[in-house]
């Protein structure tokens, strides 16, 4: 009897032991899964046609823009200036000087005309921006710190600019929206073009505990030719692509050796994909040139 007792004992020991080491493999992975590699995710596939490294003053670029064959326009999160990149000559052959500190996430160029997207929400057009008498004039959105605004694209048809929340949406975590702010009136109108469900099927490799996590727009673009909407996320290196009427296609993973923190996306007005990288650590910032292999 008393080895009977003795070995159930043991069983009840040991099944308890088990149970307690995976209710705490479970605690773990829910409660520090944002460290995790998303090694199940897609790694998307691409060859590199062009790599640049940018100078000590954009070690941060947060957004660029394509300005012509030989020529991106970038920002860097801390100092209101543009700067002109030649690709041929590898070096910055412009400063463009339009505010002061703050916090430069988005950048658009078309013609004679930039537009800076800040953190808050503020967007600045500046008119004749390559010229003396160049025109600065800020305009206050709905958006706030809260919603951590980084992304801006430039809608030629459409005469606006469209962005989308970082972190938070106005009233929701699960859904985030793309809004155009008009360059008729200068107002984000209310309703989104497109909104992005942080429950989507396509991110399901990209679950975080905080639902509006799962994608963290650091910056978009639309294909000149496609009409596909490009997203790129900083935070977890990654890249969405949604089909020109917004619904989200594909979610693919990016080497965080290659990109280790990319702010800024842009296309060639050929389809050429641009993709600029803050330097992390010792690291210096980057713009790449590539071709996607989907």
């Amino acid at each position: 009897m008393t080895t009977t007792n003795k070995t159930f004992s043991m069983a009840k020991i040991k099944f308890w032991t088990i149970a307690v080491i995976v209710l705490g493999m479970s605690f773990l992975f829910m409660n520090f899964r944002d460290w995790l590699p998303y090694d199940s995710a897609d790694k998307v596939a691409y060859e590199i046609s062009g790599r640049w490294e940018l100078p000590a003053e954009l070690r941060e670029v947060s957004g660029i823009s394509w300005m012509d064959e030989n020529q991106i326009a970038a920002i860097q999160d801390e100092d209101g200036i543009i700067f002109i990149y030649d690709l041929e000559k590898k070096k910055v052959v412009e400063e463009i000087e339009f505010g002061g500190a703050g916090d430069y996430e988005g950048l658009a160029i078309e013609g004679d005309n930039a537009y800076v997207l800040e953190s808050d929400g503020t967007i600045t057009v500046i008119t004749n921006f390559l010229n003396n008498d160049r025109k600065v004039t800020a305009y206050e959105t709905k958006f706030s710190e809260k919603n951590n605004m980084e992304s801006l694209w430039l809608d030629l048809p459409g005469n606006q600019l469209l962005v989308i929340p970082k972190d938070r949406d106005i009233d929701s975590d699960h859904m985030k929206g793309v809004y155009s702010f008009s360059l008729d009136d200068y107002k984000v109108a209310y309703e989104p073009v497109i909104q992005l469900d942080m429950d989507d099927e396509v991110l399901k490799h990209f679950r975080e505990k905080k639902v509006y996590k799962n994608f963290r727009p650091s910056d978009i673009a639309i294909h000149p030719q496609t009409k596909e909407m490009y997203m790129l996320e900083g935070s977890k290196p990654k890249l969405l692509i949604l089909d020109k009427n917004g619904k989200a296609k594909k979610g693919y993973s990016l080497d965080k050796k290659i990109f280790p923190q990319p702010e800024g996306i842009t296309f060639s007005p050929s389809g050429d994909l641009y993709i600029s990288s803050e330097g992390k650590n010792d690291g210096v910032g980057t713009i790449t040139k590539l071709k996607l292999l989907l």
